[in-house]
C-alpha cells in the first residue's frame, strides 16, 4: 500500500512540474479526423460538488478497434474505465480499483478538439450531477 500511495504521490508532483496554466481549449475535431488520442494527459475537474481536483489521464489502445483504455491518477486513487471513440467523441465507463481510497464508478463522455484536447462530463454512480474534466496532452 506504501508504495501504491508512493508512486501516486510521485506521479502526480511530475504531472505538474513544468507546466503553465492550460491555454483555451481548440476547436472541437472534425468527426472524420480526429487527432491520436493515444498518451498522457494532464487533468483538470470540478467533481459533482464542485471541488476541484486534478491528477494524470493515461489512454492506451483497446483490444478491439475504436476501443481505449482509461487510467486516471487523482486525489484519492486510481480509477480504471474502457471507451469506444465514434467521430469526435470518447464514451466510457470507470471504476476505482480495489485497495483505492473510494470505491466508485460510473460514465462519461469526453469531446476530441483539433489540438488533441479533451474535455466532457464523467459521473458518479448514485450522484444525480455530473462533473466536468478537461485533459490536456502531456508532450511526447
Amino acid at each position: 500500500m506504501k508504495r501504491i500511495f508512493l508512486f501516486l504521490l510521485i506521479a502526480l508532483s511530475l504531472s505538474a512540474c513544468g507546466r503553465n496554466k492550460p491555454g483555451p481549449l481548440g476547436a472541437d475535431a472534425p468527426a472524420d479526423n480526429v487527432p491520436d488520442i493515444i498518451g498522457s494527459y494532464a487533468l483538470n475537474a470540478l467533481d459533482p460538488t464542485g471541488e476541484q481536483y486534478g491528477g494524470t489521464l493515461t489512454i492506451s489502445a483497446g483490444t478491439q478497434p475504436n476501443e481505449y483504455k482509461f487510467q486516471w491518477l487523482v486525489s484519492g486513487g486510481i480509477q480504471e474505465g474502457t471507451g469506444t471513440l465514434e467521430g469526435n467523441h470518447l464514451t466510457f465507463t470507470w471504476n476505482s480499483l480495489s485497495g483505492t481510497d473510494q470505491s466508485i464508478s460510473g460514465v462519461g463522455e469526453y469531446t476530441i478538439t483539433v489540438d488533441g484536447q479533451l474535455y466532457g462530463t464523467r459521473t458518479i454512480d448514485g450522484v444525480e450531477a455530473p462533473g466536468t474534466e478537461t485533459a490536456y496532452p502531456n508532450p511526447k
